[in-house]
């Protein structure tokens, strides 16, 4: 089954028109990729993703920022058994970051998902771990986080619910050590099929919105905005994505134009052009790689 914006429902039964909303961090998402996928100026970036005949999947990915000369990179591995509906996460970063994230799916009841989360750094003896939890069932997609700090328990909550397109979302952090909620946020919109429009609150502090719109088959358009309480500035962009065959698209966002280009290595050019002096220089460029086999 499809929800309404044309994303296969997981995790739960179909049952006439099921309907499961996004997680609480996916609301707007369309837009956002809009804004953020595939622009990576300043950066030099490499990855690569393999799969073993016996379905393990690897992924290995390096970057430089041609800025600051800074480098990473981290490889993972990926593992699921089916039957039992398990998954298993393996990473390590190059900074001597080590971590593992084990989750049952559907297991106990249709649409439940549990997890742990583990982080080592070898370099510090630094320790943490997450209890995850989730629900997804018709019109609704429920998640409760717990971060198991020494100083006390953090929780993250986040709740979504849908009807007829119309969405409306909760998240917040609660500190127990602090005794108090640190953090919300607020959504509420409309997810149609070729159109969707959200407005944000987070901290009773910034507001934002957004609206995507696939005008058809070959053009994406996106436009966002955002207001800081006590500014008089309002910060707002546009931003489109052009199919220019299965192969290929060109993206352009504000002041900023990025080309990708896919055939079995996908190569993404970007580049950052200050309009405002353009001879003095301040320009950025970058590239990415992205190799799947």
């Amino acid at each position: 089954p499809l929800n309404e914006i044309g994303a296969p429902l997981t995790g739960c039964v179909s049952s006439g028109t099921m309907v499961v909303p996004p997680a609480y961090s996916d609301l707007g998402k369309a837009a956002k990729d809009i804004f953020n996928k595939g622009y990576g100026y300043g950066v030099m970036k490499l990855d690569i993703k393999t799969k073993s005949q016996n379905g393990i999947e690897f992924i290995y990915s390096g970057f430089s920022n041609t800025d600051t000369g800074k480098s990473g990179a981290h490889l993972e591995s990926k593992c699921k058994v089916n039957n039992l509906g398990l998954s298993f996460n393996q990473k390590w970063i190059s900074d001597n970051t080590l971590s593992m994230d084990i989750t049952m799916e559907d297991q106990l009841a249709t649409g439940l998902k549990l997890g742990l989360d583990t982080m080592f750094v070898s370099s510090t003896g630094k320790k943490s771990g997450k209890v995850k939890s989730g629900y997804k069932r018709n019109h609704m997609n429920l998640g409760c986080d717990l971060d198991l700090d020494r100083a006390g328990p953090t929780v993250h909550t986040a709740a979504v619910l849908a009807f007829s397109g119309w969405v409306g979302g909760y998240q917040m952090v609660y500190e127990t050590a602090k005794s108090k909620t640190t953090k919300y946020s607020v959504t509420f919109g409309y997810q149609g099929s070729d159109f969707q429009a959200h407005a944000h609150l987070n901290d009773s502090t910034e507001f934002g919105a957004s609206i995507y719109h696939k005008a058809n088959k070959n053009l994406d358009a996106a436009v966002n905005l955002a207001w800081t309480a006590g500014s008089n500035n309002t910060r707002f962009g546009i931003g489109t994505k052009y199919q220019l065959d299965k192969d290929s698209s060109l993206s352009v966002r504000n002041n900023t134009y990025n080309t990708f280009i896919y055939w079995r290595v996908n190569i993404t050019l970007s580049a950052m052009i200050n309009g405002k002096s353009v001879s003095s220089g301040g320009h950025k460029v970058g590239m990415a790689f992205e190799v799947e086999a």
